[in-house]
């Protein structure tokens, strides 16, 4: 599913059995969630929950990672545990671990 406008507080965007391809800003108070893999080509300011029907291997990826919440099957980090400077505001990726502990790791994305 692909979504060109921007998300607005209160909105909430479902890619059923599908990946999410988010063409502009998702601002503080929408959502966005997919079964699959979730692409936000701009700031990503709202919550963004991937693998929403327990895909394990789902990720998030964003060009401006500001996020409220993340999560991926499940496992969700919310924004009162602040992120780092190498990923706040900056291309990144949420992933859970691969050690099987499901842990959210977020990390830069290398340009």
């Amino acid at each position: 599913m692909v979504v060109n406008k921007p998300l607005r507080s209160g909105q909430k965007i479902y890619a059923r059995g599908s990946d999410l391809i988010v063409m502009a800003m998702v601002n503080r108070g929408a959502e966005v969630i997919a079964d699959g893999n979730i692409h936000v080509y701009a700031p990503l300011r709202g919550k963004a929950m991937a693998g929403a029907r327990g895909n394990t291997s789902a990720r998030i990826f964003a060009l401006a990672l500001e996020p409220e919440l993340v999560s991926i099957a499940g496992v969700y980090r919310t924004t009162e545990q602040e992120l780092g400077p190498d990923v706040l505001g900056k291309p990144a990726q949420v992933r859970l671990s691969d050690d099987g502990k499901e842990k959210i790791i977020i990390e830069a994305l290398k340009t």
